[in-house]
């Protein structure tokens, strides 16, 4: 027994250490604990309540069980089997009304904040409606209303219902934005689903996927860009303009041949790959390579992270289905060059 003991105190330094290290792992702008919206403030809110019931049961479960055992321990010398209560019917009403009502209490709320938040607003005149669509390993937006198909940033007015209709163009994956809500699948097999989103101010919130989806499930991250009226009107003018395509106009004929097979820029292209229209306003490349515009660290030009995934798109998100470049006549020195013509490609709002 002794020697048990001193292993166990051996132990708890290291798993107080551990528990310590541990603590300071996971990303903030990736936390439910930070809620930036209605929606996250609400479920954290009931976090809190189911948390706070629990801790009460284990105070007052572990409270009487120590209790009983320092009350009624076995004394020396005592041999007498003490008094039994099986069968009394006070006891037994009292801790199968308490867990009941306890169920009640957690129940009301929950119920209430299921359907609050279940709502399907996509026909509410006042919300702005988001088509979802995920892809291995992208987020496709389209916004209906305002003739807009984008990719990987969702620009959003602040204080405002956005709808979301989601569904997936391969594999079942889960669209999730933790400071704004919780995960919503997008299925197989063509069923869709709906939510309702609220950011509360403006700022940039991150976006995962909460389903394994693939190789690249990891790196299968997005922005969502909450801005106010007059910035998401002018985002929605400036999306529209008629495209810009590379000043060189050999290098331009290839990208149109090549690129715009599948992508899209301004009002030219195609809709199979990722809209790459403003580009270089965005904070990331391929979802994962951070633009040194984010102000974050370990970030860099927008024109090097372009260079890098143009040069493998492989390397750099593994299982996704962008050709590389290479492979369809490009060289170095062409590469470059649509990496600078895509970095400067930039929206002003």
């Amino acid at each position: 027994m002794m020697k048990r003991w001193q292993a166990v105190k051996r132990l708890l330094p290291l798993m107080a250490m551990f528990a310590l290290v541990l603590s300071g792992c996971g990303r903030e702008d990736l936390s439910v604990l930070r809620p930036q919206g209605p929606v996250a403030q609400g479920q954290l809110d009931l976090i809190k309540l189911s948390i706070s019931i629990m801790i009460v049961v284990m105070v007052v479960v572990f409270g009487i069980a120590a209790y009983v055992l320092v009350k009624f321990r076995r004394k020396k010398g005592q041999d007498e089997i003490p008094e039994q209560v099986e069968g009394n019917h006070k006891l037994e009403i009292i801790w199968t009304a308490i867990p009941l009502l306890l169920v009640l209490v957690l129940a009301v709320p929950t119920i209430q904040k299921v359907f609050a938040y279940g709502e399907n607003d996509w026909n509410n005149p006042d919300a702005v409606k988001v088509e979802v669509t995920s892809h291995q390993f992208w987020w496709e937006f389209n916004y209906p209303d305002y003739g807009v198909r984008t990719a990987q940033e969702l620009v959003v007015p602040v204080g405002k219902k956005i709808a979301f209709q989601l569904k997936t163009n391969d594999v079942l994956h889960s669209f999730w934005v933790p400071s704004l809500g919780g995960k919503m699948d997008t299925n197989t097999e063509g069923s869709v689903n709906y939510m309702t989103l609220v950011a509360d101010k403006a700022d940039t919130y991150i976006g995962k996927c909460a389903e394994l989806c693939g190789p690249s499930h990891g790196f299968m991250e997005f922005r969502v860009k909450a801005v106010d009226d007059a910035a998401f009107d002018k985002w929605v003018a400036a999306f529209k303009e008629p495209a810009v395509l590379p000043a060189d106009a050999a290098l331009a004929e290839k990208f149109k041949t090549n690129c715009l097979s599948c992508h899209a820029v301004g009002d030219q292209g195609g809709a199979m790959g990722p809209n790459l229209t403003g580009i270089g306003s965005r904070e990331t490349i391929a979802s994962i390579l951070l633009n040194d515009i984010s102000g974050k660290p370990g970030t860099k030009p927008t024109k090097d992270n372009l260079v890098e995934w143009l040069m493998e798109p492989q390397a750099v998100k593994p299982g996704n289905t962008m050709p590389n470049p290479k492979d369809l006549g490009f060289s170095d020195e062409e590469i470059e060059q649509i990496a600078d013509y895509l970095a400067n490609y930039k929206l002003d709002y």
